[in-house]
């Protein structure tokens, strides 16, 4: 699974072609920034952002993400340098270990847990993994 990382408003318009799903907002996004990801992305599924920003989104705007059933996450991308690589990414083996846990039944507080002590993930990106 590959995250896109934006460092700026201006790299919004280069998204049009990368089919991007998931988005790292690396800034403090208005309005007006995240209807421009979602109409020039039509595949996003889910947008991540710190959360210092994601408290201060407006309500219009988070409501507006879940009639587009696009999941806003609050978390960070650490150690990533987006001059090597413009995406995060997570490892299919670290996916396919959370699939796992969730066939065996196992709750996802316990899921969440394992996985935030074991492959240093936050919370909201293990719940949209174990949702997909």
């Amino acid at each position: 699974m590959k995250i896109r990382i934006v460092s700026s408003k201006d790299e919004i318009e280069n998204l049009r072609s990368t089919g991007a799903e998931i988005a790292h907002l690396a800034f403090r996004p208005s309005n007006k920034d995240i209807l421009s990801l979602v109409l020039l992305c039509p595949n996003i599924k889910a947008i991540q952002i710190p959360g210092s920003y994601k408290k201060t989104l407006s309500e219009s705007i988070q409501i507006f993400l879940t009639m587009q059933n696009i999941v806003l996450l609050e978390g960070d991308v650490w150690g990533h340098r987006k001059d090597i690589n413009e995406y995060a990414e997570i490892p299919e083996k670290d996916i396919q270990s959370i699939k796992q846990l969730k066939a065996d039944n196992v709750p996802e507080d316990e899921i969440i847990l394992r996985t935030i002590r074991e492959k240093k993930m936050n919370a909201d990106l293990v719940r949209f993994i174990i949702s997909i």
